[in-house]
Protein backbone atom coordinates (compact mmCIF):
# COMPACT_ATOMS: atom_id res chain seq x y z
CA UNK A 1 0.00 0.00 0.00
CA UNK A 2 1.33 3.41 -0.96
CA UNK A 3 2.36 5.80 1.80
CA UNK A 4 0.54 9.13 1.71
CA UNK A 5 3.09 11.93 1.74
CA UNK A 6 1.98 15.56 1.66
CA UNK A 7 4.48 18.08 0.29
CA UNK A 8 3.85 21.81 0.67
CA UNK A 9 5.13 24.55 -1.65
CA UNK A 10 4.45 28.25 -1.37
CA UNK A 11 6.99 30.05 -3.59
CA UNK A 12 8.63 29.84 -7.00
CA UNK A 13 12.11 29.38 -5.50
CA UNK A 14 11.05 26.62 -3.14
CA UNK A 15 9.17 24.80 -5.91
CA UNK A 16 12.30 24.91 -8.04
CA UNK A 17 14.25 23.24 -5.26
CA UNK A 18 11.55 20.60 -4.73
CA UNK A 19 10.86 19.94 -8.42
CA UNK A 20 12.76 16.66 -8.86
CA UNK A 21 11.72 15.39 -5.44
CA UNK A 22 8.10 15.95 -6.44
CA UNK A 23 8.62 14.30 -9.82
CA UNK A 24 10.13 11.20 -8.24
CA UNK A 25 7.45 10.97 -5.54
CA UNK A 26 4.73 11.25 -8.19
CA UNK A 27 6.32 8.51 -10.30
CA UNK A 28 7.08 6.20 -7.37
CA UNK A 29 5.12 3.01 -6.72
CA UNK A 30 5.82 3.39 -3.00
CA UNK A 31 4.33 6.85 -2.38
CA UNK A 32 1.06 8.65 -2.92
CA UNK A 33 2.04 12.30 -3.43
CA UNK A 34 -0.39 14.83 -1.94
CA UNK A 35 0.82 18.20 -3.22
CA UNK A 36 -0.43 21.22 -1.28
CA UNK A 37 0.04 24.58 -3.04
CA UNK A 38 -0.15 27.86 -1.16
CA UNK A 39 1.28 31.37 -0.76
CA UNK A 40 2.72 33.21 -3.74
CA UNK A 41 1.83 30.40 -6.14
CA UNK A 42 -1.83 31.44 -5.90
CA UNK A 43 -1.25 35.18 -6.30
CA UNK A 44 -1.55 37.03 -9.62
CA UNK A 45 0.80 39.67 -8.21
CA UNK A 46 3.56 37.06 -7.93
CA UNK A 47 2.96 35.47 -11.32
CA UNK A 48 0.27 32.88 -10.47
CA UNK A 49 3.01 30.25 -10.60
CA UNK A 50 0.53 27.48 -9.77
CA UNK A 51 0.03 27.38 -13.55
CA UNK A 52 3.62 26.21 -13.98
CA UNK A 53 3.01 23.41 -11.49
CA UNK A 54 -0.04 22.35 -13.49
CA UNK A 55 1.95 22.55 -16.74
CA UNK A 56 4.60 20.32 -15.20
CA UNK A 57 1.98 17.59 -14.82
CA UNK A 58 1.98 17.41 -11.03
CA UNK A 59 -1.49 16.79 -9.54
CA UNK A 60 -2.46 19.30 -6.86
CA UNK A 61 -4.29 17.79 -3.91
CA UNK A 62 -5.21 21.06 -2.16
CA UNK A 63 -4.80 24.81 -2.63
CA UNK A 64 -4.52 26.81 0.58
CA UNK A 65 -5.19 30.52 0.09
CA UNK A 66 -3.41 32.58 2.72
CA UNK A 67 -1.83 35.71 1.23
CA UNK A 68 -3.48 39.02 2.13
CA UNK A 69 -3.09 42.21 0.09
CA UNK A 70 -0.65 43.53 2.68
CA UNK A 71 2.99 42.84 3.40
CA UNK A 72 3.07 44.69 6.70
CA UNK A 73 4.05 42.79 9.84
CA UNK A 74 0.37 42.57 10.75
CA UNK A 75 -0.54 41.38 7.26
CA UNK A 76 2.08 38.63 7.36
CA UNK A 77 0.92 37.49 10.81
CA UNK A 78 -2.69 37.35 9.60
CA UNK A 79 -1.60 35.42 6.51
CA UNK A 80 0.05 32.87 8.80
CA UNK A 81 -3.18 32.59 10.79
CA UNK A 82 -5.18 31.96 7.62
CA UNK A 83 -2.60 29.41 6.55
CA UNK A 84 -2.83 27.56 9.86
CA UNK A 85 -6.59 27.19 9.37
CA UNK A 86 -6.21 26.08 5.76
CA UNK A 87 -3.45 23.57 6.46
CA UNK A 88 -5.39 22.12 9.37
CA UNK A 89 -8.38 21.55 7.06
CA UNK A 90 -6.11 20.01 4.42
CA UNK A 91 -4.59 17.59 6.94
CA UNK A 92 -8.07 16.58 8.12
CA UNK A 93 -9.13 15.86 4.55
CA UNK A 94 -5.96 14.26 3.15
CA UNK A 95 -4.82 12.39 6.28
CA UNK A 96 -1.16 12.20 5.23
CA UNK A 97 1.24 9.84 6.96
CA UNK A 98 4.11 12.32 6.53
CA UNK A 99 4.33 16.02 5.71
CA UNK A 100 7.41 17.29 3.87
CA UNK A 101 8.44 20.95 3.93
CA UNK A 102 11.49 22.83 2.73
CA UNK A 103 13.15 25.93 4.08
CA UNK A 104 12.12 28.71 6.35
CA UNK A 105 9.35 30.94 5.01
CA UNK A 106 6.40 32.01 7.13
CA UNK A 107 4.03 29.80 5.14
CA UNK A 108 6.10 26.78 6.12
CA UNK A 109 6.00 27.70 9.80
CA UNK A 110 2.20 27.61 9.60
CA UNK A 111 2.36 24.13 8.04
CA UNK A 112 4.67 22.91 10.81
CA UNK A 113 2.31 24.20 13.49
CA UNK A 114 -0.64 22.41 11.91
CA UNK A 115 1.33 19.16 11.60
CA UNK A 116 2.37 19.43 15.25
CA UNK A 117 -1.13 19.63 16.67
CA UNK A 118 -2.44 16.98 14.25
CA UNK A 119 0.33 14.57 15.34
CA UNK A 120 1.60 14.07 11.79
CA UNK A 121 5.37 13.45 11.51
CA UNK A 122 7.15 16.35 9.83
CA UNK A 123 10.12 16.03 7.46
CA UNK A 124 12.18 19.21 7.10
CA UNK A 125 14.55 19.80 4.18
CA UNK A 126 17.16 22.52 4.57
CA UNK A 127 17.29 22.92 8.33
CA UNK A 128 20.41 23.84 10.26
CA UNK A 129 21.54 26.67 7.99
CA UNK A 130 21.97 30.13 9.40
CA UNK A 131 20.95 33.50 7.92
CA UNK A 132 21.47 36.25 10.43
CA UNK A 133 19.70 39.07 8.59
CA UNK A 134 16.21 37.61 8.31
CA UNK A 135 13.44 36.24 10.51
CA UNK A 136 13.94 33.09 8.43
CA UNK A 137 16.71 32.22 10.91
CA UNK A 138 14.26 31.88 13.79
CA UNK A 139 11.59 30.23 11.64
CA UNK A 140 14.05 27.63 10.35
CA UNK A 141 15.24 26.64 13.83
CA UNK A 142 11.67 26.58 15.17
CA UNK A 143 10.69 24.15 12.41
CA UNK A 144 13.69 22.00 13.31
CA UNK A 145 12.34 21.53 16.83
CA UNK A 146 8.92 20.56 15.43
CA UNK A 147 10.33 18.17 12.80
CA UNK A 148 10.93 14.43 13.17
CA UNK A 149 13.29 13.85 10.23
CA UNK A 150 15.96 16.33 9.12
CA UNK A 151 17.30 16.29 5.56
CA UNK A 152 20.10 18.84 5.51
CA UNK A 153 22.21 20.27 2.71
CA UNK A 154 25.66 20.22 4.32
CA UNK A 155 27.66 18.87 7.29
CA UNK A 156 27.71 22.21 9.12
CA UNK A 157 23.91 22.22 9.16
CA UNK A 158 23.84 18.67 10.49
CA UNK A 159 26.14 19.69 13.32
CA UNK A 160 23.91 22.63 14.31
CA UNK A 161 20.82 20.43 14.39
CA UNK A 162 22.44 17.94 16.74
CA UNK A 163 23.57 20.89 18.89
CA UNK A 164 19.88 21.76 19.14
CA UNK A 165 19.22 18.39 20.79
CA UNK A 166 18.00 16.43 17.77
CA UNK A 167 18.83 12.74 17.50
CA UNK A 168 21.75 12.30 15.04
CA UNK A 169 20.06 9.16 13.70
CA UNK A 170 17.28 11.36 12.34
CA UNK A 171 19.67 13.75 10.55
CA UNK A 172 20.67 12.93 6.96
CA UNK A 173 23.01 14.97 4.75
CA UNK A 174 21.36 14.96 1.31
CA UNK A 175 22.73 18.10 -0.37
CA UNK A 176 20.71 20.88 -2.00
CA UNK A 177 17.94 19.34 -4.17
CA UNK A 178 18.00 22.43 -6.41
CA UNK A 179 21.32 21.24 -7.80
CA UNK A 180 19.58 18.20 -9.32
CA UNK A 181 18.55 20.51 -12.16
CA UNK A 182 22.19 20.67 -13.24
CA UNK A 183 22.08 16.98 -14.15
CA UNK A 184 18.44 16.65 -15.22
CA UNK A 185 17.12 19.94 -16.64
CA UNK A 186 18.24 20.89 -20.17
CA UNK A 187 19.36 24.50 -20.16
CA UNK A 188 18.54 26.88 -23.01
CA UNK A 189 21.28 28.05 -25.34
CA UNK A 190 21.87 31.78 -25.70
CA UNK A 191 19.68 32.25 -28.79
CA UNK A 192 16.77 30.17 -27.50
CA UNK A 193 16.92 31.90 -24.13
CA UNK A 194 16.85 35.35 -25.77
CA UNK A 195 13.74 34.37 -27.73
CA UNK A 196 12.07 33.10 -24.57
CA UNK A 197 12.93 36.29 -22.68
CA UNK A 198 11.76 38.47 -25.57
CA UNK A 199 15.01 40.44 -25.70
CA UNK A 200 18.67 39.76 -26.46
CA UNK A 201 21.36 39.16 -23.89
CA UNK A 202 24.14 41.70 -23.70
CA UNK A 203 27.90 41.38 -23.96
CA UNK A 204 27.86 41.47 -20.15
CA UNK A 205 24.91 40.28 -18.05
CA UNK A 206 24.09 40.36 -14.36
CA UNK A 207 21.33 38.27 -12.74
CA UNK A 208 19.95 40.22 -9.79
CA UNK A 209 17.52 39.51 -6.96
CA UNK A 210 17.13 41.63 -3.84
CA UNK A 211 14.67 40.37 -1.22
CA UNK A 212 13.43 42.20 1.89
CA UNK A 213 15.83 42.17 4.82
CA UNK A 214 13.23 41.27 7.42
CA UNK A 215 15.34 42.01 10.51
CA UNK A 216 16.25 45.42 9.06
CA UNK A 217 12.90 46.49 7.56
CA UNK A 218 13.54 50.21 7.95
CA UNK A 219 16.78 49.88 5.93
CA UNK A 220 15.67 47.53 3.13
CA UNK A 221 14.63 50.27 0.67
CA UNK A 222 17.82 52.18 1.36
CA UNK A 223 19.90 49.05 0.79
CA UNK A 224 18.18 48.31 -2.51
CA UNK A 225 18.70 51.91 -3.55
CA UNK A 226 22.40 51.59 -2.76
CA UNK A 227 22.52 48.52 -5.04
CA UNK A 228 20.74 50.36 -7.85
CA UNK A 229 23.11 53.30 -7.54
CA UNK A 230 26.06 50.92 -7.77
CA UNK A 231 24.57 49.39 -10.92
CA UNK A 232 24.23 52.88 -12.40
CA UNK A 233 27.98 53.34 -11.92
CA UNK A 234 29.05 50.30 -13.95
CA UNK A 235 31.83 51.32 -16.32
CA UNK A 236 30.87 48.96 -19.14
CA UNK A 237 27.49 48.43 -20.84
CA UNK A 238 25.72 45.65 -18.96
CA UNK A 239 22.30 44.04 -19.28
CA UNK A 240 20.61 43.80 -15.89
CA UNK A 241 18.18 40.92 -15.41
CA UNK A 242 16.04 41.23 -12.27
CA UNK A 243 13.60 38.89 -10.60
CA UNK A 244 11.17 40.65 -8.27
CA UNK A 245 11.38 40.30 -4.48
CA UNK A 246 9.26 37.76 -2.64
CA UNK A 247 6.23 38.25 -0.39
CA UNK A 248 8.07 39.01 2.83
CA UNK A 249 7.27 42.16 4.80
CA UNK A 250 8.29 45.19 2.73
CA UNK A 251 8.49 43.31 -0.56
CA UNK A 252 5.88 45.41 -2.34
CA UNK A 253 7.76 48.64 -1.64
CA UNK A 254 10.96 47.13 -3.00
CA UNK A 255 9.16 45.90 -6.12
CA UNK A 256 7.58 49.31 -6.72
CA UNK A 257 10.92 51.10 -6.33
CA UNK A 258 12.60 48.62 -8.66
CA UNK A 259 9.92 48.99 -11.34
CA UNK A 260 10.19 52.79 -11.22
CA UNK A 261 13.98 52.67 -11.52
CA UNK A 262 13.99 50.12 -14.34
CA UNK A 263 11.33 51.98 -16.34
CA UNK A 264 13.88 54.64 -17.31
CA UNK A 265 16.73 52.23 -18.08
CA UNK A 266 16.29 50.18 -21.27
CA UNK A 267 19.11 47.82 -20.27
CA UNK A 268 17.24 46.75 -17.10
CA UNK A 269 14.68 43.95 -17.41
CA UNK A 270 12.37 42.94 -14.54
CA UNK A 271 10.49 39.62 -14.32
CA UNK A 272 7.96 38.48 -11.75
CA UNK A 273 8.99 34.87 -12.30
CA UNK A 274 11.37 33.35 -14.84
CA UNK A 275 10.58 29.73 -14.06
CA UNK A 276 13.31 27.30 -13.10
CA UNK A 277 14.59 26.47 -16.59
CA UNK A 278 14.86 30.10 -17.74
CA UNK A 279 16.28 31.23 -14.40
CA UNK A 280 19.06 28.64 -14.38
CA UNK A 281 19.68 29.12 -18.11
CA UNK A 282 20.08 32.86 -17.55
CA UNK A 283 22.39 32.14 -14.62
CA UNK A 284 24.52 29.93 -16.86
CA UNK A 285 24.98 32.83 -19.32
CA UNK A 286 25.43 35.56 -16.70
CA UNK A 287 28.77 37.09 -15.76
CA UNK A 288 27.75 37.28 -12.10
CA UNK A 289 24.84 36.94 -9.68
CA UNK A 290 24.12 40.01 -7.54
CA UNK A 291 21.79 40.57 -4.56
CA UNK A 292 20.85 38.70 -1.40
CA UNK A 293 19.11 35.55 -2.64
CA UNK A 294 20.27 32.13 -1.45
CA UNK A 295 20.56 31.02 -5.09
CA UNK A 296 23.74 33.07 -5.38
CA UNK A 297 25.31 30.86 -2.72
CA UNK A 298 23.62 27.54 -3.46
CA UNK A 299 23.38 27.34 -7.25
CA UNK A 300 25.72 29.94 -8.81
CA UNK A 301 29.00 28.22 -7.81
CA UNK A 302 28.02 25.20 -9.90
CA UNK A 303 28.06 27.45 -12.99
CA UNK A 304 31.57 28.70 -12.17
CA UNK A 305 30.37 32.29 -11.94
CA UNK A 306 30.91 34.77 -9.08
CA UNK A 307 28.28 35.99 -6.65
CA UNK A 308 28.09 39.40 -5.02
CA UNK A 309 26.20 38.78 -1.78
CA UNK A 310 24.91 42.06 -0.34
CA UNK A 311 24.32 42.70 3.35
CA UNK A 312 23.23 40.41 6.15
CA UNK A 313 20.26 38.50 4.72
CA UNK A 314 22.45 35.44 4.00
CA UNK A 315 25.14 36.16 6.58
CA UNK A 316 26.31 32.97 8.27
CA UNK A 317 25.21 30.68 5.44
CA UNK A 318 27.86 28.33 4.08
CA UNK A 319 29.49 29.92 1.01
CA UNK A 320 31.97 28.74 -1.61
CA UNK A 321 35.07 30.56 -2.79
CA UNK A 322 33.21 32.23 -5.66
CA UNK A 323 31.06 34.32 -3.28
CA UNK A 324 32.04 37.92 -2.46
CA UNK A 325 30.36 39.39 0.61
CA UNK A 326 29.91 43.15 0.76
CA UNK A 327 28.23 45.84 2.82
CA UNK A 328 24.85 47.17 1.60
CA UNK A 329 26.48 50.44 0.59
CA UNK A 330 26.96 51.84 -2.91
CA UNK A 331 30.78 51.99 -2.84
CA UNK A 332 31.10 48.51 -1.33
CA UNK A 333 28.67 46.97 -3.84
CA UNK A 334 30.35 48.71 -6.77
CA UNK A 335 33.78 47.49 -5.66
CA UNK A 336 32.46 43.95 -5.20
CA UNK A 337 30.95 43.88 -8.71
CA UNK A 338 34.25 45.13 -10.16
CA UNK A 339 36.06 42.36 -8.28
CA UNK A 340 33.55 39.78 -9.52
CA UNK A 341 34.11 40.84 -13.12
CA UNK A 342 37.81 40.07 -12.72
CA UNK A 343 37.42 36.75 -10.90
CA UNK A 344 38.40 33.41 -12.37
CA UNK A 345 35.84 30.92 -11.02
CA UNK A 346 36.82 27.91 -13.09
CA UNK A 347 37.83 26.09 -9.90
CA UNK A 348 34.79 27.23 -7.89
CA UNK A 349 33.59 24.65 -5.40
CA UNK A 350 29.93 24.21 -4.47
CA UNK A 351 29.61 23.04 -0.84
CA UNK A 352 25.93 22.10 -1.29
CA UNK A 353 26.20 18.79 -3.05
CA UNK A 354 26.52 16.92 -6.32
CA UNK A 355 23.09 17.10 -7.94
CA UNK A 356 21.81 13.76 -6.65
CA UNK A 357 19.83 14.92 -3.64
CA UNK A 358 16.41 13.70 -4.76
CA UNK A 359 17.49 10.06 -4.71
CA UNK A 360 18.87 10.48 -1.19
CA UNK A 361 15.68 12.21 -0.04
CA UNK A 362 13.43 9.43 -1.38
CA UNK A 363 15.66 6.82 0.20
CA UNK A 364 15.41 8.58 3.58
CA UNK A 365 11.63 8.84 3.25
CA UNK A 366 11.31 5.18 2.32
CA UNK A 367 13.27 4.02 5.36
CA UNK A 368 11.60 6.40 7.83
CA UNK A 369 9.19 4.54 10.10
CA UNK A 370 6.06 6.50 10.96
CA UNK A 371 4.71 4.65 13.97
CA UNK A 372 3.41 6.64 16.92
CA UNK A 373 6.72 6.33 18.77
CA UNK A 374 8.39 8.62 16.26
CA UNK A 375 6.33 11.56 17.57
CA UNK A 376 7.91 11.30 21.03
CA UNK A 377 11.18 13.18 20.67
CA UNK A 378 13.82 13.12 23.38
CA UNK A 379 16.37 15.89 23.72
CA UNK A 380 19.66 14.37 22.65
CA UNK A 381 22.39 15.69 24.96
CA UNK A 382 25.83 15.96 23.42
Amino acid sequence: MKRRIAVVTGSRAEYGLLYWVLKELHASEAFDLQLIVTGMHLSTEFGMTVRQIEADGLPIARRVEMLLASDSAGGIAKSMALGLIGFSDAIDELRPELIVVLGDRFEILAVAQAALVHNVPLVHIGGGDTTEGAIDESIRHAITKMAHLHLVTNPDAACRITQMGEDPARVHIVGNPGLDHLLRTPLLDRETLAKSLGRPLGARNLLITFHPVTLEPEDARQQQQAMLQALDQLSEPTCLWFTRPNADAGGRELASDLDAWASTRPHAHVFTSLGQQRYLSLMSHADAVVGNSSSGLCEAPSFSIPTVNIGDRQRGRLAGNSVIHCLPQTDSIHAAIDEAMRMDCTTAFNPYGDGQSSDRILSALASFQTDRKILKKRFHDL
